[in-house]
């Protein structure tokens, strides 16, 4: 079962930290670059952004603010780069490392950052469930249904086929065939390449 966002340690985080920070909003198809040499923690409040590890060329995910990215840059900077993506117009703020931590301990704000920590933390595991190990059918039906949870401004924006090529590295034929099967037995209803709607997805192809 999906762990729900905790918006509550969101709203206690955001309103601290935003008070150190400058706001600034980024039109769709900004790109930002997060770079292992600047840790920063980088806060969105409004908007849908893609996380893309830049090495690899590799989607990480899609995330709908409120989102708070770069958390375990406090206790171990990463060496990964990572680009993200505006899909929508989007607000945000960055905030380096040091200073995020003087707010955490100036306000007691610890157990929040942590328990945001552990949601992020669940995310990530239910995503290594769902993909690792895994045969093409597996992947691409767990994939489906992750994407059955989004709002309808994100499903709008999002080729079925290419988020689920990116989220997998299936073969696109492989996948185009399984959505094909899938739409023929009534299981999903896309149009113009995007989903629609799931109405149930068979365990096996």
């Amino acid at each position: 079962m999906q762990a729900v966002k905790p918006l509550n340690d969101f709203s206690q985080l955001d309103k601290y930290l935003s008070s150190s920070a400058v706001k600034q909003t980024i039109p769709p198809l900004t790109k930002l670059i997060y770079a292992a040499d600047e840790p920063k923690i980088i806060v969105f409040s409004q908007g849908i952004v893609k996380i893309e590890r830049s090495k690899e060329d590799l989607l990480v995910g899609m995330c709908s603010a409120p989102m708070i990215l770069g958390l375990p840059g406090l206790f171990s900077p990463s060496r990964e780069r990572h680009q993200f993506t505006a899909l929508t117009s989007c607000q945000m703020y960055q905030l380096e490392i040091r200073k995020c931590k003087e707010v955490l301990d100036k306000h007691k704000l610890w157990p929040y950052a942590f328990n945001w920590l552990s949601w992020q933390y669940r995310m990530q595991e239910l995503r290594d469930v769902q993909l690792i190990g895994k045969g093409s059918y597996s992947q691409i039906r767990a994939t489906l249904q992750s994407m059955a949870q989004w709002d309808e401004t994100l499903l709008g924006r999002i080729g079925v086929m290419s988020y689920i090529q990116q989220r997998t590295r299936i073969s696109r034929s492989v996948i185009a065939e399984v959505l094909a099967a899938l739409r023929e037995g009534k299981y999903i209803e896309m149009e113009k390449g995007k989903l629609l709607s799931i109405n149930r997805l068979p365990l096996e192809y």
